[in-house]
């Protein structure tokens, strides 16, 4: 699959950035940065471990207007790795994310509009110090979401998509990962000996409302903000308690252009999903944390990074 979404997005972006300067239809444009940070220690009293960190993200966007005819187009990559003292590299960042939105004009600010999302990551995460045992991989999980509803926009920098018919999918192709059943998926089932009698499933398919709001643009010069949040009811959940829960995605990105070649980016995500299973540890014990189960959490993750960046 990996083969397959890689070439069709390329050919999108080439077809779209090969319009001709006097095609007004087409807005296309994109953020890349570059991060390197490096702390080395020799003979020094006050103590601290050596450390070196390298993090990317790329955004780039397509969108066509004409008449009453709008499709918006926008990837977002991030990855990063961080070694610490005699450590191996480690993944401290992971993202992959691909939206497309279609809308034909209803009436003044309001768009009959279509969306699509997936999400995923490039590579294996783990429960460090576990570098053994693989909790995610590409495409375990993927969520896809399919969604039609109403779009407002009253303007160019903000928009609130509203879909009361959201289908969503996750998806974790990976044996060992879909047995622990940790991102909604039902687990494997074991009999008293261990043996596995039913295999974890590989999938789930959920089916409700969402709203989806959007915000960008520089709110100082040389700033841009980025702000995204995403809300999911699913009607279909087989708890029945459980269908007023609505899964939470905020996200945000702040990046401050210093010159052409260097700027500085402050991103922030906060992610609730009443699905995903969260591994809990007992205290630490001679620097070593025993998992005593999962549960429900709110994650959050943060990237500040300074650097290298081209803005096109």
């Amino acid at each position: 699959m990996r083969k397959l979404i890689t070439p069709l997005f390329c050919l999108l972006v080439i077809n779209s950035f090969a319009q001709t300067p006097a095609d007004t239809s087409w807005k296309k444009g994109g953020f890349f940065a570059v991060n390197l940070s490096q702390t080395q220690y020799n003979n020094w009293a006050g103590g601290g471990e050596n450390s070196l960190a390298i993090n990317g993200m790329l955004n780039v966007f397509c969108n066509y207007k004409v008449e009453k005819t709008s499709w918006e187009n926008s990837l977002d990559l991030g990855y990063g790795m961080v070694k610490l003292s005699n450590n191996p590299l480690r993944k401290s960042d992971d993202k992959m994310e691909l939206n497309s939105k279609y809308g034909r004009l209803a009436k003044g600010k309001f768009f009959y509009s279509g969306m699509l999302n997936f999400k995923s990551q490039f590579a294996s995460g783990y429960n460090y110090p576990d570098d053994s045992n693989a909790i995610s991989r590409f495409l375990a999980p993927a969520y896809l979401t399919i969604a039609i509803g109403i779009d407002y926009k009253p303007c160019d920098y903000f928009s609130v998509f509203l879909s009361p018919a959201t289908g969503k999918f996750t998806f974790v192709n990976d044996a060992s990962i879909a047995d622990a059943g940790l991102y909604g998926n039902k687990p494997a089932y074991f009999d008293s000996s261990a043996n596995k009698l039913i295999h974890g499933k590989k999938s789930r398919a959920e089916f409700g409302a969402s709203l989806s709001a959007k915000f960008q643009k520089d709110i100082f010069k040389n700033v841009n903000l980025l702000a995204k949040l995403n809300l999911f009811d699913n009607y279909t959940d087989e708890i029945a308690a459980a269908r007023g829960n609505i899964d939470v995605n905020f996200e945000g990105l702040l990046t401050l252009k210093v010159n052409k070649l260097l700027s500085a980016s402050i991103y922030g995500n906060i992610l609730y999903d009443d699905n995903i299973l969260i591994p809990l540890y007992s205290d630490s014990v001679n620097g070593v944390k025993t998992q005593t189960g999962t549960g429900k959490r709110v994650q959050i993750k943060d990237v500040i990074g300074v650097g290298l960046a081209y803005k096109f």
